[in-house]
């Protein structure tokens, strides 16, 4: 049987159109001879036999006559009789004869090449691969490839794959702060935000559209969780619109802070109320009241911890911090003498 163009390009049969152009870019860049000077040979057969197979599965109608009777078929050339055709094991004719006046005649590769990545203009001129598709004038490599003859041997490594490639490129992130309270991440919470972009319609236009997004705020997310909108930035022609992004920020609370899990409260005390015991009283974050005795001498380095009181942990939100009770104790300017004495007395000296 003839050449298989689904192997060749590295494809299945159900490729559509942007498949094959992955395909022939990928390969097409890879055994240009050009890329190859140290097997410029066997790299022109192969970059021959790739852009032969694009140009004819990228075709509708040179797809259609390949599909049903392979390459001897698509090329006026009468398959063996029961010959396997390109699907393996279907036959080449279903009519018994070559749709009228259907003659495939392959276009240069270099000519494919230039057309597909839009280097035709800059390379005019200097010689060419006009030999290699069969179909072009001339004989082969004459003086050089067009490429080698105005960049040098290695116009790749300077350009670099990715510069020849046309597809769009990606806008680069939009990113928004996401204000968001202590009470919204203990407890979690549902956003949303009102943005205005700009799409291209049908007819190519550009018109401003206004739309709605949720943003659902797990409870135990942190500063700087961020929440990403995959392509709802502006739409520009052979642009791919950006992310937009929404990056958690923490609101300062009254009360609270964070660390890590942990929620850290400082409580002010008297001198009094550090030597003598001391009631701590809050509301948590979700509204209920803690009520926290310390029987215990309170010196200025002091915390007391209150396990599974702090914020939930984002992977298992069953799960929490501690709360951990800060003191600062007011320590009086002077003492009169029966403070002292009271002082002594309760410390034993």
């Amino acid at each position: 049987m003839g050449v298989d163009y689904y192997k060749i390009l590295q494809v299945d049969r159900s490729a559509k159109e942007d498949d094959l152009k992955k395909a022939y870019r990928k390969l097409a860049m890879k055994w240009h001879p050009d890329k190859n000077p140290n097997n410029k040979k066997d790299a022109e057969a192969k970059f021959k036999q790739i852009s032969e197979a694009y140009e004819v599965l990228s075709d509708p109608q040179k797809k259609a006559v390949y599909d049903q009777y392979g390459e001897e078929g698509l090329k006026g050339q009468v398959p063996p009789p029961g010959a396997g055709g390109p699907g393996g094991g279907a036959t080449y004719f279903n009519t018994g004869e070559m749709p009228s006046g259907f003659r495939f005649n392959p276009r240069s590769a270099d000519d494919i090449f230039a057309e597909f990545f839009g280097f035709s203009t800059p390379f005019g001129g200097m010689g060419g691969m006009g030999g290699m598709g069969g179909g072009g004038g001339g004989g082969g490599m004459r003086g050089g490839s067009r490429f080698g003859g105005m960049f040098g041997e290695d116009m790749f490594s300077s350009f670099g794959e990715g510069s020849m490639n046309q597809a769009p490129r990606k806008a680069a992130p939009i990113e928004n702060p996401l204000p968001c309270s202590l009470e919204d991440l203990y407890k979690g919470t549902t956003k949303k935000m009102k943005i205005s972009r700009e799409i291209v319609d049908a007819s190519g236009r550009a018109m401003t559209v206004e739309e709605i997004l949720t943003i659902d705020i797990k409870p135990g997310w942190k500063k700087g969780t961020k929440i990403t909108f995959p392509e709802k930035g502006n739409e520009q022609p052979n642009i791919i619109p950006a992310d937009l992004v929404f990056i958690i920020d923490e609101k300062p609370h009254p009360v609270f802070t964070r660390d890590g899990n942990d929620l850290v409260v400082t409580q002010k005390i008297s001198l009094a109320e550090a030597l003598t015991g001391y009631t701590v009283q809050l509301t948590t974050l979700d509204g209920r009241s803690l009520t926290i005795p310390i029987t215990n001498v309170i010196h200025p380095t002091y915390e007391e911890v209150v396990p599974r009181e702090g914020m939930p942990v984002p992977k298992d939100p069953s799960r929490k911090g501690n709360l951990r009770i800060k003191f600062n104790i007011k320590f009086p300017a002077r003492l009169t003498a029966d403070q002292k004495t009271g002082i002594k007395r309760l410390l034993g000296s």
